[in-house]
């Protein structure tokens, strides 16, 4: 295996790729537009003023108060006001509001003589966030009713005594990571790195499935000259996805605001065992290839499971055993996990040491597996 054999390779590999227009699109056009276009559908991060109905049946001070608290919430707004809570139904079912507040007859008398009180909310679950939405205004206002209920009943106490006595225990929430408590900065992250590894499957799959079906030759009667070919073909394949990865994970979250406190040398060690790790996994699948389109049927649908197995939009530890042994398969799962501990935490590559092992452990098994595959075709 001489160096210009490798380099011959490299370069002629390069020019394969920049004339295969299928290839580039998804090693250029899809990591260009694809983090654009998930970004910006979720670049408003929190869901506010959720038209909701209201069906005071009380029709007392205090439902009124819990409702004119419940509408001052900024994660709620309250469009209609219902005589019954059948016309409540009616307009949920024309989704013209996505919930309802139920306010009931003995909530005002329940409360007034020291009784414990309800309300009842009703959400549309066409999507998680209303109902997250009803739920927290709903909360807030009940502890704060709660709280100024419990000091009326502390007669003789000063205001200072009143609120301490309410609350002894003052505490404030602050969230570190995600401090806009968003969606964005949530599930943006993960998908940043499954578009890597993803669009490198499918790429290098197209390339491969290409060769085969035009039966272009594979000339490496030796083990040196299956080297050569494996490093000079994976070296033109990261040589392409340093810009990219760089514009993915550092550009797109720039132009959207989303939280980035990686130092770059970090990042950069972190995401160099990944790409070899999704390189060598995508030479060793794209032996599978044998069409240039059959990379489509084989790997796009495998997006949404690997996000899923990554334990960041399901929790690691309800995910089952066998799952969860696979999920240590796949490049994208710890490569999510560090570079989101990375990127939103501000983590040391000390600190994602595991995940970092494994995607160097998973670039060494998948490169004898790529090295293996291409000798024996």
């Amino acid at each position: 295996m001489t160096m210009k054999r490798i380099f011959d390779i490299y370069f002629e590999e390069l020019h394969r790729c920049i004339k295969d227009l299928g290839v580039m699109v998804f090693f250029i056009l899809v990591p260009m537009g694809y983090p654009i276009l998930y970004s910006y559908i979720y670049s408003h991060e929190v869901v506010r003023n959720i038209p909701i109905a209201v069906c005071n049946m009380s029709n007392s001070p205090e439902g009124r108060s819990f409702a004119q608290k419940v509408d001052a919430s900024p994660e709620v707004a309250i469009k209609r006001y219902c005589s019954n809570f059948l016309e409540a139904k009616e307009l949920m079912a024309e989704n013209k509001v996505k919930g309802i507040v139920y306010i009931p007859h003995e909530f005002g008398k329940m409360l007034n003589r020291g009784e414990q009180a309800h309300v009842s909310i009703y959400c549309s679950m066409a999507s998680l966030f209303y109902y997250k939405a009803m739920l927290i205004a709903c909360t807030e206002v009940s502890i704060s009713m709660n709280k100024e209920i419990q000091k009326k009943m502390l007669k003789g106490d000063t205001e200072r005594q009143a609120e301490v006595a309410v609350s002894p225990l003052r505490f404030e929430a602050v969230n570190i990571a995600n401090s806009t408590t968003g969606f964005a900065n949530f599930v943006i992250p993960a998908i940043l790195v499954l578009i890597l590894q993803q669009t490198l499957l499918l790429g290098i799959g197209m390339r491969m499935g290409s060769d085969r079906e035009r039966g272009v030759p594979i000339k490496a009667e030796s083990t040196s000259g299956t080297l050569a070919m494996l490093a000079g073909r994976s070296a033109a394949y990261f040589t392409i996805y340093i810009p990219v990865t760089a514009y993915i994970l550092c550009v797109v979250p720039a132009m959207f605001s989303l939280s980035q406190l990686s130092r770059p040398l970090v990042l950069a060690t972190f995401m160099l065992p990944f790409l070899l790790a999704c390189i060598f996994l995508a030479v060793s699948a794209g032996h599978l290839v044998r069409e240039r389109e059959s990379c489509m049927l084989l790997f796009v649908f495998t997006s949404v499971p690997f996000l899923f197995l990554s334990g960041i939009s399901w929790p690691e530890s309800s995910v089952p055993p066998f799952w969860k042994a696979v999920s240590y398969l796949l490049p994208s799962t710890p490569g999510i996990n560090g570079f989101v501990s990375i990127n939103e935490t501000g983590a040391t590559l000390s600190d994602v040491i595991k995940d970092y092992r494994l995607l160097w452990a998973q670039a060494v098994v998948y490169g004898f597996i790529a090295f293996f595959t291409t000798k024996k075709r």
